[in-house]
């Protein structure tokens, strides 16, 4: 199995954090004040450099002021055709 952090599915995670930080107008910076981490943090985790599980995903999403279930729901369906495609394949988790 490949590592997820390289994996289309990851990419899609770190472009829903940027963008939900981005649109409610928060800076890495702030954004880290928010979550008592330093700004590095925040700069990692959207570049891929850090990777983060799913209790952060929480807050970094919460900190931003968003609600995460619609984002989750909108990678869910971004997840769903690749994982029939690897099903297919023989590859992947089932």
């Amino acid at each position: 199995m490949n590592k997820s952090i390289h994996s289309p599915e990851y990419a899609a995670v770190l472009g829903e954090l940027r963008s939900a930080r981005e649109s409610a107008g928060v800076s890495q910076r702030d954004l880290a004040n928010r979550l008592n981490v330093p700004h590095s943090w925040v700069s990692k985790v959207e570049t891929g450099e850090r990777r983060i599980d799913l209790v952060e995903f929480w807050w970094f999403l919460s900190a931003c002021g968003l609600d995460p279930s619609p984002v989750c729901k909108r990678l869910i369906q971004k997840f769903l055709p690749r994982r029939s495609r690897r099903s297919k394949k023989g590859g992947g988790i089932k």
